[in-house]
């Protein structure tokens, strides 16, 4: 393992360890400002994603976004390739997908403009930490060198650190979305 590869993971670790108290005290209001922001972008294509383990949950802002426009969930397609959205609605039907993530039983697959993360740890710079299969970093390169395509990192406040480890692959967020309000990141 390499000296970035083992910070790394030792950064995932604390994440997880970090997100996990926020997530039980997680309430119903989590999603407010994201769906705030997101009615900014009323008719904008965009993709959410199922919270697995103890991610913050999207699905309150997605399912009044869907009210607008299309709206799609992140497929698994296999190793070391981009995801696939698939539209997604409120009551449709789903199925398990890769890593415990629920994904539409009918794919039926888009390219979204904007793209809502999931993360470990953020930082105000607009850094992002992964799971570290690459997913995002691979997709979210192939879609805005296709156009341009917002990455919303949406967290628990509390998962914000000082720093982050940054490899040249890791696609930057433009905005990071918490429960407790909104950080736009400037380039």
């Amino acid at each position: 393992m390499t000296d970035l590869a083992a910070i790394k993971d030792a950064a995932r670790k604390a994440g997880f360890a970090r997100r996990k108290p926020l997530f039980a005290s997680a309430n119903d209001a989590q999603a407010g400002y994201l769906s705030e922001v997101l009615a900014g972008y009323r008719g904008v294509s965009l993709s959410g994603f199922m919270p697995i383990r103890t991610e913050i949950d999207p699905r309150p802002a997605m399912a009044e976004a869907s009210a607008h426009g299309p709206v799609g969930v992140p497929v698994i397609i296999g190793a070391q390739q981009p995801l696939r959205f698939s539209r997604w609605t409120p009551d449709g039907a789903m199925i398990d997908g890769a890593f415990g993530a629920r994904i539409p039983e009918v794919m039926d697959f888009f390219d979204p403009e904007i793209v809502i993360v999931p993360l470990l740890a953020f930082t105000r710079r607009g850094d992002r930490l992964g799971y570290g299969g690459g997913f995002y970093d691979r997709t979210l390169e192939q879609l805005r060198g296709r156009r341009a395509t917002l990455a919303i990192g949406f967290a628990f406040a509390g998962q914000e650190v000082d720093a982050l480890p940054v490899e040249p692959t890791d696609q930057p967020l433009d905005m990071i979305v918490t429960e407790a309000g909104v950080i736009d990141i400037s380039r």
